[in-house]
């Protein structure tokens, strides 16, 4: 007979201590950063029923079954609420699979080792930006690995997005009526780019003409044919009270046109269940939200490792579910071993249509797992939940310089009031040639100018 150690009370009184004594050193056995610093592993820093999902249930579930609404009970402390009111009512399901413990395949290789190299050398200024301990913009890597609050944790999460100095990443977005139907699809191509923090491009880690910049963001419509050419422009100052500028290009006005930028709770493009809010669950400015708090802590079913399907040439992905099985994304997920939820509330925002918005993130990489807000009145509104991938398999590879390229696969964003759901996956390439690239210079002059808004439009 295998004798348990550690069972699952364990480490819930473990997590329940933490939280009540306002510690937040992430690791049950040990002090998880330092472990990961010596081995990129997080082997010694859990018990090892937070680091099997066999042992976590007892047997009952093992990697490659699927949650189903036959068994989801089993499993509803470690989902969110949406996403178990998904499996058990509207036919969502999750494969399961081992739990990863090599965190340098959950995050890109240099983002993780700039985390661990900087680490202990990040602090507020007096205007609570994240700075070195010089008073320079941040360094790279996550400014506050071994994070004590939720500003801390949202803080990394807000500076750096897709953890590449640069990316970008050809979309394909449909949107699924509550019956079923697909009632939009667009193509997009969704860039970003760091002129501070950086650990790969040079120059680094400051591109000095814009160092007063956090990044610069655009997407850019490329179908159907009436939105083609429909191009946004954000530009983020480093002070994280200050809303991006935002300019777009609309076809019909042939020209850009300065866009309100605090309005970040709007839909792009019609039909569309995602906001410029919900990038990376952290899509506005720092200090446009505040009262962040940690309000819980512990294992999670997650989508941290395997979203890529290297059998279909250009990423695409299959659905199941809904009324007629094109609801939702087919999704492995795998036990987590510590979540850290942090709520926080739109404080900014005189007009926003949610109170709060409660966020789960992975404690081993500081990854948002996944989002549900909740409207004015308090009750549960929307969702958004994602799955990231190392582009690697025994087979085949996708490579980023010298290591696989590493990046978010897909993304659900979900109304639960209305019931109308945003699938968004990245595929290798859309309409007009446009194909994933990383921490490639040209993406600046190519799709982060106002000229380069005119251009997409010819």
């Amino acid at each position: 007979m295998h004798l348990i150690r550690y069972d699952r009370k364990y480490s819930r009184r473990h997590f329940l201590s933490q939280l009540a004594n306002g510690g937040l050193a992430a690791g049950v056995l040990g002090a998880l950063w330092p472990i990961i610093g010596r081995s990129g592993e997080t082997i010694g820093a859990y018990p090892e029923e937070l680091l099997s999902i066999e042992e976590w249930s007892r047997g009952k579930l093992s990697a490659g079954d699927y949650i189903t609404a036959d068994n989801v009970a089993l499993v509803r402390e470690l989902l969110d609420p949406i996403r178990y009111a998904q499996i058990s009512t509207m036919g969502r399901r999750l494969r399961l699979a081992s739990t990863t413990t090599d965190v340098m395949r959950l995050s890109p290789r240099p983002y993780m080792e700039a985390t661990i190299r900087n680490a202990g050398r990040a602090r507020f200024d007096d205007r609570q930006n994240v700075v070195t301990d010089s008073g320079d913009p941040w360094i790279g890597g996550h400014p506050f690995p071994d994070a004590k609050t939720g500003l801390e944790l949202f803080a990394g999460l807000t500076m750096s997005w897709g953890r590449h100095d640069a990316a970008c990443y050809p979309v394909r977005q449909y949107t699924v009526s509550k019956n079923g139907d697909i009632t939009y699809e667009y193509e997009s191509v969704w860039t970003e780019m760091h002129p501070v923090a950086r650990v790969v491009m040079d120059p680094k880690p400051w591109w000095l003409k814009h160092k007063d910049k956090l990044r610069f963001q655009s997407v850019v419509f490329k179908s159907p044919g009436d939105v083609n050419g429909t191009a946004y422009l954000n530009t983020w100052p480093y002070d994280q009270h200050q809303f991006p500028d935002l300019q777009g290009y609309l076809p019909a006005f042939r020209r850009v046109r300065q866009f309100p930028t605090s309005q970040r709770f709007e839909p792009l493009v019609p039909g569309s269940s995602l906001y410029l809010s919900d990038a990376w669950t952290a899509g506005d400015p720092l200090h446009t939200w505040g009262n962040y708090r940690i309000v819980d802590r512990g294992p999670m079913l997650a989508a941290v490792s395997r979203g890529w399907d290297e059998t279909n040439p250009d990423w695409r992905h299959a659905t199941h579910g809904g009324p007629k099985g094109t609801t939702f994304w087919d999704t492995t997920v795998e036990l987590v071993p510590e979540a850290i939820v942090v709520e926080a509330e739109p404080t900014g925002f005189s007009r926003a249509p949610v109170s709060r918005k409660r966020v789960w993130l992975d404690a081993r990489t500081l990854l948002p797992l996944g989002m549900v807000s909740f409207d004015r009145r308090g009750d549960l509104f929307r969702s958004f939940d994602g799955a990231y991938a190392l582009y690697e398999t025994k087979d085949k590879s996708v490579m980023n310089g010298l290591d696989p390229y590493w990046s978010w696969s897909h993304v659900h964003a979900f109304d639960i009031q209305t019931g109308q759901m945003t699938r968004m996956e990245q595929v290798r390439e859309v309409r007009g040639g446009h194909y994933m690239r990383v921490n490639d210079p040209a993406l600046y002059d190519e799709y982060l100018t106002s000229s380069s808004l005119r251009r997409h439009a010819a």
